[in-house]
């Protein structure tokens, strides 16, 4: 059976042992139809030197100033070729050499693919992908893009918003799975393991997510749900 060309992309800036960290779990993956691709920042620290040491094993890289996390990640895209994207940022790994080989054993068709994410915390803690997933789900929660294989033609047709700083991603989803009707696929296999260290600020991702909800939605939807789903209602 052809295999499905997969493209882990890893951003970074100024990580370098989260780098480095995060290189050998993606080089060490036992799927042999893998692409990767490190976009760099342009740090200055040895994060630089630590992708040279392993160039032989990377499909492209560049290290150069860009214009945040969103603008990173979407040059990331650009240079992709596989069927999926995956994006395993600096400090952050997959949970085990075998994660490729057992979510593409078979062919893989849904648009989104989410699994399980590991949290570096203690006790270890696990997030669970929605069995389902509605407007109202999203408008308290998100996926984990750290879990998550995106066909990348989606990636490329509705690219990252740049101009926010935290809660791209999550409008990313928004838009193609509630809005556009993308499909969906919650898997029951655990992915990666979360570097907690770049959380975002609670009150600055909701600050930015109300804005990408007005730019999103006419005000009488939101209205209605602000007001009717309290805020632990899963």
């Amino acid at each position: 059976m052809k295999q499905q060309l997969i493209s882990v992309i890893t951003i970074n800036y100024n990580n370098k042992n989260g780098l480095e960290e995060t290189i050998k779990s993606v080089i060490s993956q036992t799927y042999s139809k893998l692409e990767y691709i490190i976009i760099d920042g342009g740090s200055s620290d040895e994060s630089v030197d630590i992708i040279k040491k392993y160039a032989n094993k990377i499909n492209y890289w560049v290290s150069e100033p860009d214009k945040g996390i969103y603008n990173a990640m979407n040059k990331g895209v650009i240079q992709a070729h596989g069927e999926y994207c995956i994006f395993m940022n600096s400090g952050d790994c997959f949970h085990d050499q075998n994660v490729l080989c057992n979510v593409f054993s078979g062919i893989q068709n849904a648009d989104i693919i989410t699994g399980i994410t590991q949290l570096k915390t203690k006790p270890i803690q696990f997030w669970y992908p929605p069995k389902e997933i509605s407007f109202k789900w999203f408008h308290i929660a998100s996926l984990s893009h750290q879990a998550s294989f995106i066909k990348t033609n989606l990636l490329i047709e509705n690219p990252y918003n740049e101009n926010f700083k935290i809660v791209s991603d999550w409008a990313f989803f928004m838009q193609t799975l509630i809005i556009n009707g993308c499909t969906y696929k919650p898997i029951q296999t655990i992915i990666c393991i979360f570097d907690m260290g770049g959380i975002s600020n609670t009150k600055s991702f909701e600050k930015e997510r109300q804005l990408a909800f007005q730019q999103m939605f006419p005000t009488r939807i939101l209205i209605d749900y602000q007001k009717f789903i309290p805020a632990n209602d899963l």
